[in-house]
């Protein structure tokens, strides 16, 4: 029977699959060739070897090869069952950084832990483990006290990390499965207000996020101290010009920009490929989204697989829209990763994991 199925369509995966799937594979290439390109500088001037990071960032593709595989394979009401298990689980990994000797204390975060030789980042497995926690336990309950009670804890232990950025991108996951779920809109507009007045005074009450803050209205107010790094992003992006100076020909890479492999990456990427290959890119984002809702709009799975398959695509959303805007300096820098481009194992591993669970959810393989 899956035999003659298979005959039938004439291929494993329907089209949407097949477009999400080519997208995923070209933005992959393309964040690898610029990784190659852009880690030169910093990998030789910090570890002596210029393709060290560029090294680590294959290291870490292969990991993630692997755990796309493990999302391809395993069918999504597996993921749902093992919800409430790795939330508790995430939470365990959000408190080892807090623990001396296993945390990593970097520029005053506390954001990472050391395993072996590895670095890794445990809010990015918090991030799809909360997604798989929420998606089973919305689909089946809409109370907002308990929904809330799941927030708390996490956000709090990202607040002292402290992760802004990332508590930024798991309030909006968690908003968005809530409104997907079937949730009422007053009750998310009060939350909402709720919610600005105490990101306001977080923000004020933080010397660090009200410099970023101050830095992102006035970018003038202190060009060599907390607005360095916004001014050096906008010098890159005007640079880039229209067709951009070339592929390795960015002057902004050479220490100019902090953060040139992780979130700011996309800046030197706009230097070198321009306005035209900027818009490029940014469309084969808004091609991967598309596909991506398309395959979940048109597969038969049951609506908690689906609700799994839409929270892991808001994730992806979310988190390049937020990178993107930053660089575009219409939101304060944050922090968070540009999806498929910015060094960052955890991040690489979870995303492919989260494309895979997408993929999955397609009619092709059923449940």
């Amino acid at each position: 029977m899956k035999k003659r199925k298979l005959l039938s369509t004439g291929r494993l995966l329907n089209r949407w699959q097949s477009l999400f799937l080519s997208i995923l594979c070209i933005l992959l290439a393309l964040g690898t060739l610029f990784m190659l390109d852009i880690s030169l500088v910093e990998s030789a001037a910090t570890f002596d070897d210029p393709y060290y990071l560029f090294k680590q960032h294959l290291v870490g593709l292969a990991i993630a090869a692997i755990f796309f595989t493990i999302g391809i394979l395993v069918k999504p009401k597996v993921w749902l069952r093992l919800g409430p298990y790795a939330y508790l689980f995430g939470l365990v990994l959000l408190l080892l950084v807090f623990i001396p000797g296993i945390g990593l204390d970097l520029n005053g975060a506390k954001r990472w832990f050391a395993l072996g030789s590895f670095r890794l980042q445990p809010v990015e497995f918090f991030k799809g483990a909360l997604i798989m926690f929420l998606s089973g336990w919305l689909y089946k309950h809409k109370q907002i006290v308990p929904f809330l009670f799941a927030l708390i804890t996490p956000a709090t232990l990202l607040l002292l990390q402290p992760d802004m950025g990332s508590l930024l991108i798991v309030l909006g996951i968690a908003v968005i499965l809530y409104f997907l779920a079937g949730g009422k809109l007053s009750t998310l507009a009060t939350l909402g207000g709720a919610l600005i007045p105490i990101l306001l005074i977080l923000i004020i009450t933080s010397p660090y996020r009200m410099q970023r803050l101050t830095s992102y209205i006035n970018p003038d107010s202190d060009p060599l101290g907390a607005s360095f790094h916004i001014r050096q992003i906008t010098l890159a992006l005007g640079r880039g010009g229209m067709w951009g100076k070339g592929l390795g020909n960015s002057n902004q890479k050479y220490a100019y920009i902090p953060e040139s492999t992780t979130d700011s990456i996309f800046a030197i990427v706009a230097e070198e490929v321009g306005f035209t290959g900027s818009v490029t890119i940014c469309l084969l984002f808004l091609t991967l989204f598309y596909s991506g809702y398309r395959i979940i709009q048109t597969s038969d799975a049951p609506n908690s697989e689906r609700l799994l398959a839409l929270g892991m695509l808001s994730w992806i959303m979310l988190q390049t829209t937020l990178n993107l805007a930053a660089v575009a300096g219409l939101v304060p820098l944050t922090g968070i990763p540009l999806p498929f481009f910015s060094y960052g194992r955890s991040s690489q591993v979870m995303t492919l994991f989260a494309c895979a669970i997408i993929i999955r959810t397609g009619r092709s393989f059923k449940s």
